[in-house]
């Protein structure tokens, strides 16, 4: 799935409290005050990891709407237009977003509202948008320090360049970027009260719930479609958990281990124990297409676990998608466009880990069909095949042992 890309140069932290918003006023004492606290935290953050500070980490602090321009500069230089509505296309062609969704400004207006202070691995610089010496500025500072440390060891940009093509890859890295600076952020507060993970690992269950319950506050973050809501904390959230589960296993070296050997999908952060086992995903093959010519391919990724789980209580319940999306073994999506015609085919396909989940799987596809199009006819339908029309032309659902696969938008219905 898109991963909103311009988001990978730079690491934003959504702190999900209550933020100080307007200007930036800096002063001498705020500038002594930072600097001295930043040189407290590498030092605690150093002794945590075993990872060296090589030089001094620059800060600045700014206005929040120089938080907002600065999105809308980093978006214009990394993403170019066509790029920015092919994820805009996906989402709305997959069921996620509404046909009116506006993808950029969503995601500005977004990370505007959540962000408190961000490193930007491009300038090697830390940005703070306000300074108090309370509890959430230094929690946003430590988070942000824990970036900047391991951008120092590991160069973050090219840690997130070399997921490739893979979205799911992709998603997995940003969740070891910022799953261990919400782990490390924790640990440094946990230790300036006299306590630790390492001794107590339920102080991260607090952090992280605190952060999933308190997202409430945000009109912005409760106005967009689940999958950008999912997909933003996903990284806080359950890349802490995963960073707890290889401390757990593997000590200090861990801080190492999950840059070296970085795990490949959403699935080995939702499942440490996938991570550790080196499980890949498989890559099912679509169902064979034969279309005119004018067709080409838009854009094409992998679906991974969080995405069917995400799907499957947008579309269903909780229950759901925690009784299906564990099974899921692989899966793609392909979006091919002819743009004489106005004309986009989406082809997907999953593969599950029996047949009977892939059945399960089958009859709850049929009803996302019915939710994501507001017309849809059944001309043809029987134990493992479901075709028909919807909004945007013919398609074909069909249920092959442990793979479903579908084919929608077309011209005609579906031949080979």
């Amino acid at each position: 799935m898109p991963r909103l890309r311009w988001n990978s140069s730079l690491c934003v932290l959504a702190v999900f409290g209550a933020l100080v918003v307007g200007l930036a006023q800096e002063s001498a004492e705020d500038r002594r005050q930072i600097a001295q606290e930043i040189e407290s935290d590498l030092k605690v953050l150093k002794d945590i990891t075993g990872l060296p500070v090589k030089k001094a980490i620059s800060f600045e602090l700014i206005t929040r709407d120089k938080v907002n321009q600065f999105l809308k500069d980093r978006i214009k230089d990394s993403t170019k237009p066509e790029e920015i509505r092919a994820e805009e296309v996906t989402l709305k062609k997959l069921g996620f977003a509404p046909p009116e969704f506006n993808l950029e400004k969503s995601t500005v207006d977004l990370l505007t509202e959540q962000a408190a202070a961000f490193y930007d691995y491009h300038k090697k610089k830390l940005f703070l948008t306000s300074w108090n010496p309370s509890a959430q500025e230094q929690s946003a500072l430590a988070h942000e320090l824990g970036h900047a440390l391991a951008d120092q060891n590991f160069h973050l940009e090219r840690y997130i360049n070399q997921s490739g093509q893979s979205d799911d890859s992709g998603l997995a890295r940003m969740a070891v970027m910022e799953g261990q600076a919400t782990w490390l952020m924790t640990e440094v507060l946990a230790r300036k009260s006299g306590q630790s993970l390492f001794a107590n690992p339920s102080l991260l269950e607090a952090a992280t719930g605190g952060a999933e319950s308190a997202t409430t506050e945000y009109p912005v973050f409760n106005s967009v479609p689940l999958y950008l809501r999912e997909t933003l904390v996903f990284p806080y959230t359950e890349g802490a958990r995963f960073q707890n589960a290889v401390v757990k296993k593997m000590g200090t070296a861990a801080f190492t281990e999950v840059f070296k050997r970085p795990p490949e999908t959403s699935q080995q952060i939702l499942h440490p124990d996938k991570y550790f086992e080196h499980v890949k995903p498989s890559e099912p093959a679509f169902l064979p297409l034969s279309l005119e010519k004018g067709y080409k391919e838009l854009i094409a990724g992998m679906l991974g676990e969080l995405d069917h789980s995400i799907l499957l209580r947008q579309y269903g319940t909780t229950a759901q998608a925690k009784a299906i999306a564990p099974h899921w073994k692989g899966g793609r999506y392909s979006i091919i466009e002819n743009k004489k015609e106005a004309r986009l085919v989406l082809k997907y396909v999953s593969e599950w880990d029996s047949p009977e989940v892939a059945r399960e799987f089958f009859h709850f596809y049929k009803l996302v069909l019915q939710k994501k199009w507001k017309k849809m006819e059944i001309t043809s339908e029987s134990a493992d095949t479901i075709s028909g029309t919807g909004d945007d032309g013919y398609f074909l659902v069909k249920q092959t042992g442990a793979f479903v696969s579908s084919v929608e938008g077309l011209e005609s219905p579906y031949h080979r």
